[in-house]
């Protein structure tokens, strides 16, 4: 993650900028406001986010919404830092990383949770129809997909492995969008993926099994993602800050609350099916974040060797 550094010298006068495009979406309706960016990953964590700029919780608030969809959360808090946005969406894993490592960033609100339900998550590690991989521990030395190395996903799929007593040390792991896995599975480019809805309901409708529930393995109730900006961001514009928390705190809110609506929206930003749609596991959006799932994370992280010294919570959770 130090390579994320490059990119802080830029961050003080790039995150000053008054306003960040999007190449992947379009601003909301609100038509005015203060123009703001934010990275995001075409996965289902982040319908809130689409959801409460349809619905004006945005706009309400003065804030005109960009959306851009980027590969991992690694990626956003590089583009963070270097100023292509204003807030970014990132699993804890790269925020803790990236902190350890000095970058000035600071988490302003949830992002999602697990649902703490084994078999019943919205994120699974899979494998194709007619695989010989049936639990955790047959992932040893296999090709597994994640959508990042060093990351969320190696953390918490050796994780499964460790529960179910195999051995974490030797998989090989590659990386490649969530986008990309069912069709690499099918095609066995590799043995197994670790995969968030839609893609989970996606391998499972063309066959694919469930061997691991990874985020249920790793903690109950594990808080996976927050939104983020910059310090120079907070020091200059708290108010701006402020406003987008409280905006995705009730996006996070009205989510929660209308699944048929999460189900709609999370096909105007990632192409899926009725099937998919229909059949996909929605992640828990709550308020708080449970400390203490991430603290067992930062945990995993230096067992892993990802993260080289304890992260510094206080400084980076909401």
């Amino acid at each position: 993650m130090r390579r994320i550094l490059a990119a802080v010298a830029l961050a003080a006068t790039l995150l000053a900028t008054a306003a960040c495009s999007s190449d992947d979406d379009q601003p909301g309706p609100a038509g005015g406001g203060t123009k703001v960016s934010v990275g995001v990953i075409p996965i289902v964590d982040v319908a809130p986010l689409y959801l409460g700029r349809e619905r004006g919780f945005f706009s309400s608030r003065g804030i005109d919404l960009s959306l851009a969809l980027e590969q991992s959360g690694a990626t956003i808090i590089k583009a963070v830092l270097a100023g292509k946005y204003q807030f970014g969406f990132s699993n804890v894993t790269s925020l803790m990383a990236a902190k350890s490592d000095g970058a000035p960033l600071k988490a302003v609100a949830n992002g999602c949770a697990s649902t703490g339900r084994p078999g019943r998550d919205f994120s699974a590690i899979v494998v194709a129809d007619g695989s010989p991989i049936r639990s955790a521990k047959d992932l040893a030395g296999k090709r597994v997909a994640i959508n990042a190395l060093k990351n969320l996903g190696d953390t918490t799929v050796r994780q499964s492995v460790r529960r179910d007593k195999g051995d974490p040390t030797n998989i090989q792991f590659q990386a490649m969008p969530f986008s990309s896995m069912p069709a690499a599975l099918q095609s066995h480019q590799i043995d197994a993926a670790w995969v968030v809805e839609p893609q989970l309901s996606e391998v499972l409708t063309q066959g694919g099994q469930v061997v691991a529930s990874n985020f249920v393995d790793t903690a109950p109730d594990l808080t996976l993602a927050l939104y983020f900006t910059g310090m120079p961001l907070i020091d200059k514009d708290p108010d701006l800050v402020k406003r987008f928390a409280d905006a995705v705190n009730e996006s996070l809110e009205y989510a929660a609350g209308h699944p048929e609506e999460v189900r709609a929206t999370v096909g105007t930003y990632t192409k899926i099916n009725d099937v998919v749609r229909s059949a996909m596991i929605l992640p828990s959006w709550p308020h708080d974040v449970n400390r203490a799932s991430v603290e067992r994370l930062a945990a995993l992280g230096r067992q892993d060797g990802i993260l080289t010294k304890p992260p510094a919570l206080d400084e980076l959770l909401p």
